[in-house]
């Protein structure tokens, strides 16, 4: 989605401006689902099916901009493929796009965790902080822990019958408690009675074959905020998803329709942005808010952190999201770039942070 306009990060450490430059070129094996494969070239290719894999596109081709020599590994059901590759190319580190394995979402986490059995450095977050991060309850759990402000929910499992508590808070927004990319989320995913709230619950177990959370739904702005880094950690301007022009008794929540569908998109007037207006208070708390989350979940490599902003000033953290759509267009990286840190050199930044990971084999 195209950004409104362009505005400096303020509030926290961000990066320096930088200009894609890498310090040697180095063999870098990407993994991605086999049918996210991209070609070399958009020529000939349709819209539809550039969407499709367009993060992967824009990532090797920025890559090989960088001076780097890149191999791309299609994965699906099989880790062995991993294996010949890291033993016959021997990269230097692999930038991990995988968003699922055998089509389940937690199992992105296992690939990482393969990496570091094969001890090769690679690209993004280390395997715990994806289990963590994933779990939409459990992360939950560790924010109450850290005293991190986030919405109140249980969790209904998959293999149970529905029991609905006698005192309930409603409005209530029922997902997934593992899946992400707004995976099962509607307009019909926020609930104002027992009834409907039913009836969502067994639709995500049917639908979309996971447990389901049902959390507090928080009417207000919709926010994320960008982190790079391991240790050391810089964020990047916060952003907004616009909602101009939706329908009457629609909420502005990020189904998967408004994330997803391009024409919808442009008739109801959604956008992405710098946040408008945002007290400069507000600016400093959210960036205070993502790196204690960050460090909560034990992230590291770069994610984006999703919060809510209520009518009366109050922030939610919704969830963090490692590994984030990098896409050149997306919202990572162009609130990387409103910092001065353009598209190759945050993709070189990843790579770096990649590369000096603590992980550990390396103590061994």
């Amino acid at each position: 989605m195209t950004a409104k306009r362009p505005t400096a990060a303020v509030g926290g450490s961000t990066p320096r401006r930088s200009r894609a430059k890498a310090s040697k070129p180095l063999r870098v094996l990407v993994l991605t689902h086999v049918d996210l494969v991209p070609p070399d070239s958009l020529e000939g290719q349709s819209e539809k099916d550039i969407a499709a894999w367009r993060k992967e596109y824009d990532v090797c081709l920025g890559l090989r901009e960088l001076g780097h020599e890149v191999q791309v590994l299609g994965v699906s059901h099989d880790l062995a493929p991993i294996r010949q590759h890291v033993e016959g190319f021997q990269p230097h580190v692999v930038f991990h796009l995988l968003m699922e394995f055998q089509d389940v979402a937690v199992y992105q986490a296992h690939v990482t965790g393969y990496l570091e059995l094969l001890r090769v450095p690679y690209a993004g977050c280390n395997p715990r902080g994806l289990l963590l991060a994933r779990d939409k309850a459990l992360s939950k759990l560790l924010f109450r822990v850290h005293r991190i402000p986030t919405p109140g929910f249980l969790v209904f499992a998959r293999d149970r019958a529905i029991r609905v508590p006698k005192r309930l808070g409603y409005p209530l927004i029922v997902k997934s408690v593992d899946e992400e990319a707004s995976l099962g989320i509607a307009q019909a995913s926020i609930v104002h009675d027992e009834e409907h709230l039913r009836e969502r619950i067994a639709f995500v177990h049917r639908r979309v074959a996971t447990d389901a959370i049902a959390e507090q739904y928080v009417a207000g702005r919709e926010l994320t905020i960008g982190v790079l880094g391991n240790d050391r950690l810089a964020t990047f301007p916060v952003w907004e998803m616009f909602f101009e022009n939706l329908p009457e008794g629609s909420e502005p929540i990020a189904t998967a329709r408004v994330k997803w569908d391009v024409a919808y998109q442009r008739r109801v007037g959604i956008d992405t942005g710098p946040a408008r207006e945002l007290a400069p208070h507000l600016d400093a708390e959210i960036t205070r808010i993502a790196r204690r989350t960050y460090k909560a979940l034990g992230l590291s490599g770069y994610a984006r952190i999703d919060l809510r902003l209520d009518e009366a000033g109050k922030l939610y953290v919704i969830e963090a999201n490692p590994n984030p759509d990098l896409t050149k267009a997306e919202d990572f990286a162009r609130s990387a770039a409103a910092t001065g840190l353009e598209y190759n050199a945050l993709l070189q930044r990843i790579l770096n942070l990649g590369m000096k990971h603590r992980s550990p084999w390396k103590a061994s």
